[in-house]
């Protein structure tokens, strides 16, 4: 099994789409918004690839980050044909590697991947805050401006 490991900034849509479709991510991304894929993907600072043999992209790490202080991966998905062969591990790895030895890799966990990420080695932190998405008021309106 050849696996080959990649930075790919301009990974499509399409594909990206694809692989959350057979890894099992679906559900929890709105994948159908391809407008709202194309700017996570453009948006985001490290997308770190797995492909086989005949260029299947069978893995993705997809992160945002400064390269400085902190990194976080907001998708981590492997094709179920592929998982459990250290891939994802692979993936986590090969991407704080790119974010830098001085950045804090942090990522969310839904329930069920819970003990995966403590074996691929990652600390469980205790100490964090968020709002949700559901939650958060509507951006429409805002004042805020780019400058």
């Amino acid at each position: 099994m050849l696996v080959t490991y990649q930075l790919e900034p301009d990974l499509s849509t399409e594909e990206f789409i694809n692989l959350m479709e057979r890894s099992g991510l679906a559900e929890r991304r709105p994948l159908k918004d391809s407008s709202r894929v194309l700017r996570m993907l453009k948006n985001s600072d490290l997308i770190l690839t797995a492909r086989n043999e005949e260029a299947l992209l069978i893995g993705v790490s997809r992160c945002i980050t400064d390269f400085a202080l902190c990194c976080y991966c907001s998708d981590l998905a492997v094709d179920r044909k592929w998982q459990r062969q250290g891939i994802g591990k692979e993936l986590l790895q090969k991407s704080q590697t790119a974010a830098g030895e001085d950045c804090l890799f942090h990522l969310l966990s839904s329930p069920s991947a819970m003990s995966y990420y403590i074996h691929a080695g990652l600390e469980k932190f205790d100490m964090c805050f968020g709002v949700r998405r559901i939650q958060r008021p509507s951006a429409k309106g805002s004042t805020l401006s780019k400058t």
